[in-house]
């Protein structure tokens, strides 16, 4: 009976000390000293805890968030020729932001362009008007769009030679 109950108490005392990890999911035994504990020890995990208590910080707490500006213009006065030499010694991170800046140009001009009724009155004109291209779903209320625009005139019969007009 003895070692019924202490197996029990085990058990229980077990499943009382373990979490769930916010970080990783994975079970831990979180510290007596720190009851409300709800992330594990991994190192991953911390530096996402800490991650996040810093981004709440920043919101929360306007002089903090002074602090740490000062902080990075400090930095940034003590090291004025970083940008360009990093820009230097890591080419392909410069191409992958050049890329990811004409995406987000190309973006904004759509996003511009989508409800565009500032236009030119086209009713009165006898011309269709053809959008093509990927981004031609988000052009439905566009009244004008910068493309390439091909102008072909319609076709008329012309005349016969011996007519004399």
């Amino acid at each position: 009976m003895r070692s019924q109950w202490t197996a029990r108490t085990l058990i229980r005392s077990r499943l009382m000390s373990d979490r769930r990890c916010r970080c990783c999911q994975q079970l831990f035994q979180f510290s007596r000293y720190r009851p409300h504990q709800l992330v594990c020890s991994r190192p991953d995990c911390q530096k996402q805890r800490r991650r996040e208590y810093h981004r709440h910080k920043l919101h929360t707490d306007a002089e903090y968030h002074q602090v740490c500006r000062d902080s990075q213009e400090k930095w940034r006065r003590r090291n004025p020729d970083y940008p360009r030499q990093y820009r230097q010694s890591h080419p392909e991170s410069v191409e992958r932001n050049r890329q990811g800046q004409r995406r987000r140009d190309r973006k904004r001009h759509l996003q511009n362009l989508v409800k565009n009724n500032l236009a030119f009155d086209l009713k009165h004109s006898a011309a269709e008007v053809w959008l093509l291209g990927p981004q031609a779903e988000n052009l439905a209320k566009n009244n004008l769009a910068f493309s390439q625009v091909l102008i072909l005139p319609s076709l008329t019969q012309n005349p016969p030679a011996g007519t004399a007009s």
